[in-house]
């Protein structure tokens, strides 16, 4: 199994999806994580020309070009099975549920700690953060 989480220094947990440099993959056997990496990921400073702002009551991530930009995302988690990140729009969050990765979340801030809370089923989906 492999987990990804998104992040801006490679320790801690970044607060929103689409603006994340970065993943960090924790791969996860017999429970324990036995390899990490990071790898790059694209995101609003890649996108940031194409970006629709949201208009009042309407769900974050769902203009026109939303799934495209979400698609280039993904791509490079497709080997993960779960997705771990501090916040994200609606939009993302269904992208990644379509491409078969389980979106998580949280306010846990360490990516360790998330990674072990996962893996013992203490892992809040926290739904109240997504916009």
């Amino acid at each position: 199994m492999k987990i990804a989480a998104i992040s801006d220094d490679g320790v801690t947990i970044s607060q929103h999806f689409g603006r994340a440099p970065l993943y960090v993959i924790a791969t996860v056997e017999d429970d324990k994580v036995v390899h990490k990496e990071n790898r790059p990921k694209s995101g609003h400073h890649t996108f940031a020309a194409h970006h629709a702002d949201t208009k009042p009551g309407e769900r974050h991530g769902y203009d026109a070009g939303a799934q495209v930009r979400h698609a280039n995302m993904v791509s490079a988690i497709a080997d993960c099975q779960v997705l771990v990140a501090g916040g994200m729009g609606w939009g993302a969050y269904e992208s990644l549920k379509d491409n078969n990765i389980e979106p998580i979340v949280t306010d846990v801030k360490d990516i360790d700690e998330a990674v072990k809370r996962y893996l013992d089923g203490k892992l809040d989906n926290l739904m109240e953060r997504l916009h």
